[in-house]
């Protein structure tokens, strides 16, 4: 099985609010930016994030598509749609020491949002009916996934940069797991 896995467009995001469960629209001209992908049109399966920026960019290529919850990008609970600077100190400076361990206030942690995101892939990567598929999601969700390919240490993640609009594709034969191409 070949899996894309593609970030959606860029956000309009210019006071840098804290985002992830929540709506961040798609820059004014996101239109113009999905022109620029480079789709392919012959996917078994396209699955999407339910979150806006993503359906908007599913909903383009003009195919059916499904949906699955644990797909969506990490839950800053409280914090959402805050600016960064304005999260208090108290709060954010643990997640900031272990974000890996430490809750977002009312969100979730990373470790809970890698069980969320490997329930979904470790069950889509035994489907037998796909030779071709195509995620659309967050850079934290391709994130996850390829530290799940790699085994690095999660600690690590962030290391990866994952453009918006771009595509990641791996190959899944045999139960071996490859990265082909990162950002194309």
């Amino acid at each position: 099985m070949e899996v894309h896995l593609i970030r959606h467009t860029a956000v309009e995001n210019p006071e840098n609010l804290c985002y992830g469960f929540a709506e961040m629209p798609l820059r004014k001209n996101y239109i113009e930016d999905f022109k620029t992908l480079a789709i392919d049109k012959d996917y078994d399966l396209i699955v999407s994030s339910p979150s806006e920026r993503c359906l908007f960019l599913a909903d383009y290529f003009k195919s059916e598509y499904q949906t699955d919850e644990r797909l969506r990008e990490m839950n800053f609970g409280s914090w959402e749609m805050k600016k960064w600077t304005d999260i208090p100190e108290e709060e954010i400076n643990p997640w900031y020491k272990d974000f890996i361990h430490t809750n977002a206030s009312g969100g979730e942690n990373l470790l809970e949002m890698q069980t969320r995101v490997l329930s979904f892939w470790n069950e889509f990567i035994q489907r037998k009916d796909i030779e071709k598929a195509l995620i659309v999601t967050h850079a934290g969700v391709i994130r996850l996934i390829l530290q799940a390919v790699l085994q690095f240490p999660l600690e690590n993640m962030f290391s990866i940069q994952i453009d918006y609009g771009k595509k990641t594709i791996l190959n899944v034969k045999n139960e071996i797991l490859s990265i082909k191409n990162i950002n194309i």
